[in-house]
């Protein structure tokens, strides 16, 4: 027969133990908040995503505000929506307040090169306010994606902007529309919010004024490089793809940097497209990258191209 334990005061010590073990566990929130601007002092003008980083692929925490702002608690899950080119989810994963040993924090702005800010010797107590985040812009990528017509979008744009990019991170795509309309409407040349209009637009999946939306971008600033890879990936998705190779073509053309998933994706447009040269070229691209953001995918299609050249 087996023995059976009983729960009396013997058990004490180790309850007391555990109950200790918890208390330690607990953790103080951690309040971080600072600002990003380019090099020049100026802020973005557009929304900037603030991603952590820990030794591993980043995640989004943040986005800044109209004015390159941002804040945000360390350590609690986060309702921000990941970049694609993330591996992870873009919140800070439950990381803790004691947790920010090897960690840094960088702002991510295709076309840019983000100062860190190393937040190991930051502690519970010190001031929230981490300072600067300068961007730089990277010698060789013509693309942006900051665009000009934002720092000369007149401050009743910016504000409907600022509102519009707020519900749209909430997902509220019909009060985002409603906002980025009146924005585009004041500044007609607004290619950042013509671009953000897009995505609204997407989220109602009225494809047809999204497309709309994301050509006015690229008509107010053609060296915008996300309409591009909107317009792009929209027709891949509807198999158009003489539309989808022009316009992911286009988008590394601008910048071959930023966007690692599009050489695979463009292969695959090209090739569709017999665009054989160019397709080779854009699969072995692929294969080049890291195997955590390599598209297992890339094998297939170069063999399926070096099948079919002549």
């Amino acid at each position: 027969m087996p023995a059976i334990a009983y729960v009396g005061d013997s058990t004490t010590p180790s309850r007391n133990a555990q109950v200790t073990a918890q208390t330690q566990d607990v953790q103080v929130p951690v309040f971080l908040s600072g600002r990003v601007v380019m090099d020049d002092g100026t802020a973005p003008g557009t929304s900037i995503a603030i991603q952590r980083v820990c030794g591993g692929s980043p995640g989004t925490v943040a986005w800044t505000d109209g004015k390159g702002s941002f804040s945000f608690q360390w350590g609690q899950p986060s309702a921000i929506v990941p970049d694609a080119s993330e591996g992870v989810r873009g919140d800070s994963g439950g990381i803790g307040a004691n947790s920010l040993r090897g960690c840094e924090l960088m702002a991510n702005a295709p076309g840019f090169l983000s100062l860190r800010l190393d937040l190991s010797s930051h502690r519970a107590g010190d001031s929230p306010n981490l300072g600067t985040i300068i961007l730089h812009r990277i010698a060789g990528v013509e693309g942006t994606s900051v665009s000009a017509t934002a720092l000369n979008a007149p401050r009743e744009a910016k504000k409907a902007w600022e509102k519009g990019v707020a519900y749209l991170r909430k997902s509220k795509a019909a009060d985002a529309e409603k906002e980025l309309e009146k924005a585009v409407g004041i500044y007609p040349k607004y290619a950042n919010a013509w671009l953000d209009l897009g995505r609204a637009r997407m989220q109602r999946r009225a494809e047809g004024p999204a497309r709309e939306a994301f050509l006015n971008a690229i008509g107010a600033d053609g060296k915008l490089v996300d309409p591009y890879v909107e317009l792009g990936e929209l027709a891949a998705r509807g198999r158009q793809w003489p539309d989808a190779a022009f316009y992911l073509d286009r988008a590394l053309q601008l910048d071959p940097v930023d966007y690692p998933r599009l050489w695979f994706e463009d292969a695959v447009a090209d090739y569709h497209v017999r665009q054989f040269d160019r397709a080779e070229r854009n699969a072995r691209e692929a294969l080049k990258l890291p195997p955590a953001i390599r598209d297992p995918r890339a094998d297939a299609i170069l063999g399926l191209i070096l099948k079919n050249k002549p």
